[in-house]
């Protein structure tokens, strides 16, 4: 199985350029159309539609403006190879044009993890599935509330 995930976006050239940068991936030409762009590698492949695969996929019902702060209803996460690679991408993302949410830290579950956002908003994740050396993974703590 592979998973595909695209993006709808402003500007497919410069979210191609954003993401190829920061990933090390570059264009999968045989992806590129008028409204279509994408990276791919085996087992995945990341695309970014341009706002006229709204009416193409009939979703044209689902268009909003972009606002500064969107709602976040669902998120790529790229697992990269070292914690390093994420500290460093968490930087690049920075560099390219996006920005930091969430800093590099140790996820309870063990995992080396910076939130971001790309040029356009979009939430996604670097992670890698081990903490630098001399770091442990936190204890989860919920808060319980009343009904």
């Amino acid at each position: 199985m592979k998973l595909y995930h695209n993006l709808f976006c402003r500007d497919i050239e410069a979210q191609l350029r954003f993401y190829s940068h920061l990933l090390g991936v570059g264009e999968a030409l045989h992806l590129r159309s008028p409204i279509y762009r994408g990276i791919e590698m085996p087992g995945f492949q990341f695309g970014f539609h341009a706002p006229a695969a709204y009416r193409l996929l009939q979703l044209e019902d689902r268009i909003t403006e972009p606002t500064s702060h969107q709602a976040v209803t669902g998120y790529p996460t790229f697992m990269l190879d070292t914690p390093d690679a994420v500290t460093k991408g968490a930087g690049r993302a920075s560099e390219l044009g996006g920005r930091v949410i969430k800093a590099p830290y140790a996820t309870y579950y063990g995992q080396w993890q910076a939130v971001l956002g790309d040029p356009e908003g979009h939430v996604f994740r670097l992670s890698c599935d081990a903490l630098p050396a001399g770091v442990s993974a936190p204890i989860l703590h919920l808060e319980q509330t009343s009904t």
